[in-house]
């Protein structure tokens, strides 16, 4: 499949991989409008449990693409996706650097498997920007001092370290980057959907559920299916109803 981003279904897992290898995939307004066509579709695709995030070649994204930038256009149309995101559960598999832009899709997803030779950070400084796509965020994510010393630099760091304060759930070998996040994916895209999003959604906003929400899950098709399975010791059979 050709076109700035493509696109590869496995059961109820969507792999969508930024498709601009010529260019270390870097965000030009074409490639931005195409992901964020690409990511609202999937989200409303009953279908699409967990979507995998992925970048053709060795650069998983190196940002916004500066030449383009000299050009003009907007470069907007993913901010909803950093700002809001989306309610399926969305892993970034880090094959290679992940910088300004392209650490930023990662920042807005929910899961990170990196590859060990990855890097990822905010260099925006350094060329006379600053991290508009929510990497102002950081905070909420690591310590305030790693936070502000990425942002400050613009000193990328690597995955081990971004494993190490918590930006990264696995690192494994470059080759192992999309298994690995196959492998996660599918252990999300097995559990029961309505239970997965509403966790995914009182968890990004730290909160408790209220009464609505807990009774819209506990009181569903698919939580009794969860203890009827358990009782016959069968595998169960989501509907997400």
């Amino acid at each position: 499949m050709t076109g700035l981003v493509q696109t590869q279904r496995t059961g109820h897992v969507l792999v969508v991989t930024l498709n601009r290898p010529e260019a270390r995939n870097a965000l030009n307004p074409e490639l931005i409008n195409a992901l964020s066509a690409e990511l609202r579709s999937a989200d409303a695709d009953p279908e699409v449990r967990v979507i995998v995030l992925a970048g053709a070649g060795p650069v998983f994204c190196a940002g916004l693409d500066l030449k383009a930038f000299t050009r003009g256009g907007r470069f907007d149309g993913l901010v909803w996706f950093c700002r809001e995101g989306v309610a399926t559960p969305v892993i970034a598999a880090v094959n290679g650097p992940a910088l300004a832009g392209g650490f930023e899709l990662v920042l807005a997803c929910d899961l990170v498997v990196a590859a060990q030779d990855a890097m990822l950070g905010i260099p925006e400084v350094k060329r006379g920007l600053f991290a508009a796509g929510g990497g102002t965020t950081l905070p909420d994510r690591v310590p305030a001092a790693v936070a502000l010393e990425m942002g400050l630099t613009g000193e990328p760091v690597t995955a081990a370290r971004a494993r190490d304060v918590g930006l990264v759930n696995r690192v494994v070998p470059a080759a192992q980057v999309l298994p690995e996040a196959l492998v996660l994916a599918q252990q999300i895209a097995g559990n029961a959907p309505l239970g997965v999003a509403v966790t995914k959604k009182l968890m990004r906003e730290r909160r408790w559920g209220k009464p609505a929400e807990v009774e819209q899950v506990f009181r569903s098709a698919d939580a009794a299916e969860g203890a009827r399975a358990f009782a016959e010791r069968r595998p169960p059979e989501w509907t997400g109803r």
